[in-house]
Formats: structure tokens, sequence, C-alpha cells
């Protein structure tokens, strides 16, 4: 039985919780929010067994294996050290960091304190991201050339809301295009090189962005992220002997097709989730720490770092900075 913490209380929280409560070997054991009346209210819906008004007093908490960091994208890097400095384990939510400076700093303190750490990009451990990469492994589509990949999700603006505020980690790249970035990169490897462009609003952040990750072969992954406009949202992995496709909300689809050269359906694969979706990265951290592992192989470190610093990248060429950046 693994014994699991939640720092935060918000959206986030809430879904990972409800994939707790439907596994066999997760105890709800603790929640922490910034109001003891908050974490009391998670505790009793969710079936926690302890109610903390402070992430400290959770941090603190002997009895648990392992927090999950559901605050915001700001928060990520305090809120972890707070944990790993307290001997807790860490399961963090994308993007782990704000730049990779921070997340580099994160898994050293981890890797210090011999516990474990990993950021949770669900999109990896998922069936139908699992088939296409075997798709790939059996060379099913030959040598990739090419991959398309998007999350635009319209969102109007909120002066209010944290995805439009730069002191809060915000615009479109951190929160939504680091999963067609980690897509790309998990298939295809560390780029030679990137082009990208974005459109700064007037409160300081991508609202939308293009980044195309350019190969030596001559290969290409195209990705687009954004608050303005609505997409599918769908992804296309081709390959000199046939292609992929994932349907809608690709980093969450459950269904996979796969064609053939003169563009044929070979095989059609559809992976429902058993409760949604959240299960399978619980299940692989649960796993790691089982296997006394501090590190996952399905979403290593070096990975995460390579995306956090493409993404330095990416907003270093558009001049944006974040106030934390500043000091």
């Amino acid at each position: 039985m693994t014994r699991w913490g939640i720092i935060g209380t918000g959206k986030i929280a809430r879904t990972f919780a409800t994939a707790l409560q439907g596994l066999d070997n997760s105890v709800t054991a603790a929640v922490a929010s910034r109001t003891l009346e908050n974490a009391q209210s998670f505790a009793e819906e969710f079936g926690f067994e302890k109610a903390y008004g402070s992430y400290e007093e959770l941090a603190r908490d002997e009895s648990i294996d392992i927090v999950y960091i559901a605050t915001p994208m700001h928060k990520h890097y305090e809120d972890t050290l707070l944990c790993l400095e307290n001997g807790r384990n860490v399961l963090c939510e994308k993007s782990i960091a704000l730049n990779a400076k921070q997340a580099e700093e994160m898994f050293a303190k981890a890797n210090e304190k011999g516990l474990f750490l990993m950021e949770a990009m669900w999109m990896k451990m998922r069936p139908a991201y699992l088939k296409v990469k075997q798709w790939i492994k059996e060379g099913r589509i030959g040598d990739i050339r090419y991959i398309k990949a998007d999350f635009n999700n319209f969102i109007p603006f909120d002066k209010n809301d944290r995805l439009f505020k730069p002191e809060c980690g915000g615009g479109a790249l951190l929160d939504l295009g680091v999963y067609p970035i980690t897509f790309a990169v998990a298939l295809m490897g560390e780029p030679s090189s990137i082009e990208t462009h974005a459109h700064i609003g007037s409160c300081g952040i991508d609202l939308s962005n293009s980044v195309t990750l350019l190969y030596p072969n001559g290969a290409f992954a195209s990705t687009t992220s954004g608050f303005e406009i609505q997409n599918r949202n769908n992804a296309v992995i081709a390959g000199d002997k046939g292609s992929i496709t994932m349907g809608d909300w690709f980093f969450c689809s459950p269904e996979c097709t796969l064609y053939d050269a003169e563009g044929k359906q070979v095989e059609d694969r559809l992976f429902p989730p058993e409760i949604n979706g959240y299960e399978y990265e619980i299940r692989e951290a649960e796993k790691c720490l089982a296997e006394g592992l501090k590190t996952s192989r399905a979403v290593p470190p070096e990975e995460t770092l390579t995306i956090m610093r493409i993404m330095d990248e990416c907003r270093k060429t558009w001049g944006l900075r974040f106030p934390s950046e500043n000091s």
C-alpha cells in the first residue's frame, strides 16, 4: 500500500484524488491547503485520513510515502523542495518548474536526499501513447520524418486567472505547449535547433505560440499551443513507411491509428481509461517506489530537463521572463 499526500485542493487535485480512490493499493492519507477549512472539506469528500492547514505540516508527516504537488506552476519549485527537505518522495504536476535552473535544483535535491522525484506527465503512461511507441519501435512506420501536435484551448481573458499572470508562470507554453513538445522529444529525441514565434499579450504572457523542432537528418516537429483558438488538438507522426494518428486531445486520447505508406488504415486501437487516466501515472510512481527507484524510466529527469531547456530558449527568443527570474 502506498500512502499519498496531496498539496493543493484545486481542480487537478480533485481529478487526481478521484483516481486514487479507485485504486486498491493507494491510500488517501493526507491533504494540505492554505486553509484548514478547505483541506477538511477536500478530505471529507475524497476520504483522506488527515487534513492540514499548511503545506509544512503535511511535508513533516512521516507516515506519507509520496506527495503529489498540485499547486499553481510558480509554486512547484518551493513546494517540491519543501517536501524533499522533509524526506518526502514527490510527484510534481507539469510543468515541473518555471525554468530549467529550478528543475535542475529540484532533481539535485532529490538525489542528495535519496528520494524519488518525477514530473506528472500523465500522457507518457497512457495505453494509447505506449501503443504508439510500440508501433514505432517495431518499425511499423519506418524512420520518423515529421510530427504535428497541437494544444490550443480557447480561454477568455481573465486578469485574475493564473494563466494570464506572469507572476504565476502564466502563458500557453508551460501550461499547454509542454505536451506537444514533450510528445515530439520523447519520440524523436533532442532537436539540434528550434524556430519559435509567439503572440505576447498586453498581460505579458504568450497567448499563443508555435515551436518547430529541427533535426540534423532533416526531420522536424511542428507544435502549437495557445488560449486564443479552439483546435481539435490531435497529433500525426509520419515516417517513411507509414504514419500514426492520435485522436483529439492527443495527450489524453484513448485512440491511436496506424496507416501504411499509401495511407491505408492498418490498425486502430481504443484504450478507454479505467478511471480517468490519472491512474496510470499513480501506478508508475508506486511501481518505482516499490522497486526502490529514485527516478522513473517513463519520465526520466534528463528528458524533463531537455523540455525545460527548450521552453527556456523559446521564452528567451520572445523576450518573456517571469518576475521571479528577474531577481
